[in-house]
């Protein structure tokens, strides 16, 4: 009986090898691609700036729509129409002195 030398079968290696390239070309972009975890977080990040922006934005908005609706016909805040003839236009009561 004659002993005959084993050796790996080719194809299972190249099996193995063409299975380890593309798990690895799939986990590098599961990581790192144009929707990978990366990305995410870098999106999310975004996400939570613009949300602040925003949050910002509304408050400006509603102050000046409370503003807008103070100095209007229907309600008209004489106090607010004073401070905003002072601040734009400059004047000033008789009485009263300026210190700059």
């Amino acid at each position: 009986m004659t002993a005959q030398k084993s050796r790996p079968a080719f194809g299972a290696l190249l099996f193995f090898g063409v299975a380890m390239v593309l798990s690895s070309i799939f986990t590098f972009a599961a990581v790192q691609g144009d929707y990978g975890l990366f990305r995410r977080v870098e999106v999310e990040a975004e996400k939570a700036k613009l949300d602040a922006e925003l949050a910002q934005l509304q408050a400006e908005v509603m102050r000046m729509e409370n503003l807008t609706q103070r100095l209007s016909d229907d309600y008209l805040d004489l106090d607010l129409l004073d401070q905003q003839a002072r601040d734009v236009l400059g004047l000033i009561r008789t009485d009263e002195i300026v210190i700059r």
